[in-house]
């Protein structure tokens, strides 16, 4: 049963990839929804029988690697924490799929199938990177995913833009991947196996948090959270994930919302055992965790691309995971990325119903109005931003809380009062950045053409990209950032704007639903719930032979955990309030204060020149020497010289031979003759 559930996905990838293109869109479409939605049911199933059972499934595909004592088996293991995951991934993966259907159709066939190729793989190997009962086999999904992001988010590789954001997505991933690698050779080194379980088991019964110190648990574990900052995109490697969204929108929100950039974040709670052991690990995923929180909060308030806004929401939020992670909650991390994969798939899949409508347009500008033209997505979209920002009842309110309480309440790290007061802050610009969005996309009078360039937007708008963004349903890029060109005549004036079609808007309105009740199974102790999502997860979070009471959490601070709660509510609806007073009832004042503020603005806007940093400190280097160094140099100068200096040797002696051999008998006789008297009076002499 478990091997069923990656195996669907990659049987459609397998008949998409090399029958596709001679297949009609509705078939290859088709194909790949059903196995993705195949997968959701086997996966059902699964979970059905370990959450009835309260035992985990294991299913060993094949003994995959045998080298002396070590012995790794192609092996999948399903428990409560996966469970959730795979839930997420094939029930969040399959309605992107049905969505794709619609946004996708007007791809040729060959491009339409290659794109829902490239989709289904995805969703196999972040099922194979859940299910690893190992870390090799988790690896290996681990891998795949890093592969797949690069070519969907390359998926239009014509477009430049497209295809070196894919390119920086897949180096960028790769340095975390490098700390991963190292994670699993300290592993097995100390612990002589990769079985997650086994070595969650022999560092129980080996260390605790006093003894641990600073030695390899803490080693290993800094090392697997460098993995995770790749895949979650947390300093100092975030950078890749708002360029990623050069790939089409259904592809931002799989990779934002429900799996990759979750990846690093479940890996944590996978080892939870070996992070408890390591409370300078722990301290430092928190401390990175928070930073990543604001930062990405503060550069979210300026942008006009509406896809970036969410980006770095996406990054905000991944951020809010980690500070969870860190402060111990591991169960408050994964309830807040559950909840999350609804929202912001919604979120996304709504922008990406705009840009539809707009053909192409992503300029939030160029937008205003939409919600009389657009109103399935703009009461979805709606949902979703009231989600994310943590007003109540929405799921975002329940997993938002959770972390915070968690945080402030906690008794470690030290620093906690600042975590929380980041954090909370974050959460106000949150709801200030959401709504920002909400009132100058859908809300006032629609804008027909963007204001100039600002100062610090230092590209031009590319024209010559225009016709392609709008067949492709992307807007134009530049090098810096994407930059759009002015609406058509007819989208300007509202004549032809269109609601989603089926597909898309009942992918929409499931999602929206989520948005609503995903979080009532994590209702706090406080307000009268027993929080079922944190009892549920604890198991994961232990080692196989610990013992573990299943007594409900005592919040013995339920009137303080309330204050609180108040004031994070409190805090959204102020953001949305400035919100609503900045862009939608006085847009005037925004201007205003951008230009008041105008260098905080341009540092903001230019998402605080960590790209040009990274870029000067970096990149320009590293080609210094590989192009002086390694190429001119060492390859060039010292391995081609010798290489072609051996040639000019052959070639210099042989010219001195070729005169040696004239072909004339009278020279050779001569030379015998010369030779014949040398040696006869070498002889006389001695």
């Amino acid at each position: 049963m478990l091997i069923l559930i990656p195996l669907l996905p990659f049987i459609g990838f397998v008949v998409n990839a090399f029958l596709g293109k001679r297949l009609p869109k509705s078939i290859s479409g088709g194909l790949a929804c059903a196995a993705i939605v195949g997968s959701f049911a086997v996966a059902l199933a699964a979970v059905w029988s370990v959450v009835s059972s309260h035992h985990a499934m294991e299913q060993t595909a094949f003994t995959w690697i045998t080298s002396g004592e070590l012995s790794i088996p192609f092996a999948f293991r399903l428990d409560n924490l996966s469970s959730l995951m795979i839930l997420v991934i094939t029930g969040i993966g399959s309605l992107i799929h049905i969505y794709s259907t619609g946004y996708m159709h007007d791809e040729p066939d060959s491009e339409y199938a290659r794109y829902f190729s490239y989709l289904n793989l995805f969703a196999a190997f972040m099922l194979v990177l859940v299910l690893g009962a190992s870390f090799p086999v988790m690896f290996v999904g681990w891998e795949g995913v890093g592969l797949c992001s690069y070519l969907l988010i390359g998926f239009w590789f014509k477009k430049k833009s497209a295809s070196d954001a894919g390119k920086k997505a897949f180096v960028v991933n790769r340095v975390g991947d490098f700390g991963f690698i190292l994670a699993m050779l300290i592993i097995f080194v100390t612990f002589g196996t990769l079985d997650i379980q086994a070595v969650a088991a022999a560092a129980h019964s080996t260390y605790t948090p006093e003894t641990a110190g600073i030695g390899v648990i803490t080693a290993a574990t800094l090392l697997l959270f460098l993995g995770a900052t790749g895949k979650s995109a947390q300093i100092p490697l975030y950078v890749w994930l708002p360029d990623a969204m050069e790939g089409p929108t259904p592809v931002s929100a799989l990779i934002h919302a429900a799996t990759m950039v979750t990846a690093g974040v479940y890996l944590i709670g996978r080892c939870a055992v070996l992070f408890s052991l390591a409370p300078i690990t722990l301290a430092v995923v928190a401390a990175i965790g928070t930073a990543t929180a604001l930062m990405a909060g503060t550069i979210g308030l300026v942008q006009n691309d509406i896809k970036r806004v969410l980006a770095y929401s996406t990054v905000s939020q991944l951020g809010y995971m980690f500070l969870a992670m860190g402060v111990g909650a591991y169960a408050a991390g994964i309830f807040h990325l559950y909840t999350h994969a609804f929202f912001k798939a919604l979120l996304f899949l709504g922008s990406g119903a705009v840009i539809h409508a707009l053909a192409g347009e992503q300029d939030l500008r160029n937008m205003g109005g939409l919600k009389k033209h657009l109103p399935i997505t703009y009461w979805t979209f709606l949902i979703g931003a009231l989600a994310i920002a943590g007003i109540p009842p929405l799921a975002g309110f329940f997993s938002k809380d959770e972390i915070l309480w968690r945080t402030y309440s906690t008794e470690w790290p030290a620093f906690h009062l600042l975590l929380y007061g980041v954090g909370i802050l974050t959460a106000f610009l949150t709801a200030t950045y959401m709504f920002r969005l909400v009132f100058m996309a859908f809300h006032g009078e629609r804008r027909h053409e963007a204001p100039p360039a600002h100062p610090e937007e230092e590209e031009p708008v590319a024209h010559a990209a225009a016709a392609h963004a709008a067949s492709a349903h992307v807007a134009p890029s530049t090098k810096h950032g994407t930059q759009h060109a002015a609406p058509s005549t007819q989208h300007a004036h509202g004549a032809h704007i269109h609601d989603a079609p089926p597909a898309m808007a009942f992918a929409l309105i499931v999602l929206a639903m989520g948005s609503v009740l995903a979080g009532f199974i994590g209702v706090p102790h406080a307000i009268g719930g027993n929080n079922w999502i944190e009892t549920f997860l604890e198991p994961a979070f232990l080692a196989p032979d610990a013992v573990h009471e299943a007594a409900e959490a005592v919040h013995a601070g339920a009137s303080v955990e309330l204050m609180l709660m108040g004031l994070s509510v409190g805090l959204a609806a102020a953001g949305i309030g400035l919100a609503s007073y900045f862009w939608l009832r006085n847009p005037a004042a925004s201007a205003a204060w951008a230009q008041r503020f105008s260098g905080i603005h341009r540092l903001l806007l230019n998402k605080y020149y960590v790209d040009e940093l990274y870029d000067a400190a970096i990149v320009q280097p590293i080609k210094g020497i590989s192009t002086g160094g390694l190429w001119k140099g060492v390859d060039a100068g010292g391995i081609d010289f010798a290489v072609n200096g051996v040639g000019l040797g052959v070639r210099g002696s042989s010219s001195l031979l070729r005169r040696l051999q004239t072909g004339s008998i009278r020279v050779y006789a001569a030379s015998l003759f010369a030779g014949a008297v040398v040696v006869l009076g070498y002889y006389l002499w001695r």
